[in-house]
């Protein structure tokens, strides 16, 4: 059963006696004075409202019948009632007899505010309840799949629709975002509004994901339609929220589990565009494909047996200029003079630090296979920028 608290008590006080110059005291269904315009009888019990729960009924207290009674004075208690129980009392100090005629208002003033508090609370366990089963359902495995199905069915989420998933995340270095703590809400308002049917959910205090439908045109998965709704929000962030954001994109999977690989893919694609591009604030992961598919094979010796050469490499070049070097020429597709020039040295100066790489590597440079064991070693390795 819905419960009164101090909170709502207090906004019944303040409301009601704006309405009238008497004070006004709520009881809960205890007949504990919850809040009063006399601070002092908070948290004391009110006889007149334990009759008034008792029997429910209105109850007039006289002088007479007031000086007979515990932590009471002459005035009307009135039963507060919420989907047919008594949930507490809201009393009237004075002479029962010049108060009947506020009754009924405060009464039904006070019904009201407890009715907005039981919906707002329901709303927020709503909230709560779709906010935890987003984050479940992001990080879903195989075996998970039968709950989060029951329980996508209780909180009426349709998971046949087609999703993506985006992150959005304040900049943590940014000292301003500790002292707006509302930032992210003002953006989640505006990823509701106009409602998109989005699955939103505030996994920290600096991020958000969101769980986008992925057919914008209706018919397939489109980036680039993606990439444009992305600039279209992120000039509707009003100029003074002053807010350093990163959004970034992750890919579409079919398939129960496609919302939990998206949502890893838009991860790594955060992780890796805000470590190579740490100014931009949109990161998508058609930019990204690549390291973002590599990145898994880091941490496994699959990973670390294809980047043994550019393993070997990392560990001799401590000042990372041949590993500069090797980027600048793989980017220029081993076009020597422009790959000298991006980096500013003498044609002789490059040719002598390729020989030195393929040295270090035991790697043919000239060869196709050997300059793509170099470059995916470079992606699943890729240094700290």
């Amino acid at each position: 059963m819905f419960q009164i608290d101090t909170q709502i008590a207090a906004k019944i006080v303040n409301r009601t006696m704006k309405i009238i110059g008497h004070n006004i005291n709520v009881m809960n269904a205890q007949a504990v004075i919850l809040g009063s315009g006399e601070v002092d009888r908070i948290g004391t019990v009110h006889e007149g409202a334990l009759l008034a729960i008792s029997q429910n009924r209105n109850v007039e207290i006289s002088q007479t019948i007031a000086s007979n009674l515990q932590g009471v004075k002459p005035g009307l208690n009135l039963p507060l009632h919420y989907q047919g129980q008594v949930v507490g009392v809201i009393g009237i100090t004075g002479e029962p007899g010049t108060l009947s005629h506020y009754g009924e208002l405060l009464k039904m003033t006070a019904e009201m505010i407890v009715e907005q508090a039981n919906l707002q609370e329901q709303l927020q366990w709503q909230n709560r309840q779709k906010e935890e089963f987003i984050s479940q359902l992001i990080h879903a495995t195989e075996q998970d799949l039968p709950s989060l199905k029951q329980w996508a069915l209780q909180l009426g989420i349709d998971l046949s629709l087609p999703r993506v998933a985006a992150i959005i995340e304040l900049d943590s270095n940014n000292p301003m975002y500790q002292q707006d703590n509302q930032a992210l809400k003002q953006v989640l308002s505006l990823l509701q509004h106009p409602v998109r049917d989005n699955l939103i959910a505030m996994t920290s205090l600096t991020q958000l994901v969101i769980l986008k439908p992925a057919f914008l045109d209706g018919k397939q998965f489109d980036p680039e339609l993606e990439n444009q709704r992305i600039n279209k929000l992120l000039k509707r962030l009003p100029a003074n929220m002053q807010l350093s954001l990163h959004i970034s994109l992750g890919h579409y999977f079919n398939g129960d589990l496609g919302i939990s690989y998206s949502y890893r893919t838009a991860k790594e694609t955060m992780d890796i565009g805000k470590k190579l591009h740490p100014t931009k604030s949109k990161y998508l992961y058609q930019d990204y494909s690549l390291q973002v598919l590599l990145s898994g094979l880091r941490q496994h010796w699959r990973g670390n047996a294809l980047a043994g050469p550019y393993l070997k490499l990392i560990e001799v070049d401590k000042n990372q200029q041949l590993q500069k070097t090797l980027t600048a020429y793989l980017e220029h597709m081993g076009d020597i003079q422009t790959c000298a020039n991006s980096l500013f040295i003498h044609r002789n100066t490059l040719r002598y630090r390729l020989d030195k790489i393929q040295t270090i590597t035991n790697i043919d440079l000239h060869s196709f296979n050997g300059l793509l064991s170099l470059y995916l070693g470079q992606l699943i390795h890729q240094p700290n920028t």
